[in-house]
């Protein structure tokens, strides 16, 4: 089992900048991808970023390329999700997760963390 506790998430102003991070217990994630997803309110969740076990190949939502980085130390079982030039349309939970898939689809994650808040004001 893999537990994934998200933070960093808050309330930043439009062109802001937020980390967040997503720690990794009870079972190494060092050969799982990781993703993020995000859901607004009404909405439905949707794919963010993902990143190889190895770090070496990553993939972003259209919505997000240039402005967001996802990283990660498998010393420190962590990911990363580095947002920049935020916008008001980025406001939603943010969510880790962990699979065996490199892959856009939340269907190919096994486990999920319980999500962090991020609103950007305009």
């Amino acid at each position: 089992q893999v537990q994934l506790v998200e933070s960093g998430g808050g309330l930043v102003q439009a062109e802001g900048s937020l980390r967040l991070s997503c720690a990794a217990s009870g079972r190494t994630v060092s050969r799982y991808a990781m993703g993020w997803f995000r859901q607004a309110p009404g909405k439905e969740r949707e794919f963010v970023a993902v990143i190889m076990w190895s770090g070496t190949s990553t993939n972003y939502a259209d919505s997000v390329k240039g402005r967001f980085t996802i990283s990660r130390d498998n010393a420190k079982n962590t990911v990363y999700l580095q947002m920049k030039s935020l916008k008001p349309e980025d406001t939603a939970v943010y969510y880790c997760a962990a699979g065996s898939n490199f892959a856009r689809g939340p269907e190919w994650y096994a486990y999920w963390g319980q999500g962090t808040q991020v609103t950007v004001s305009s």
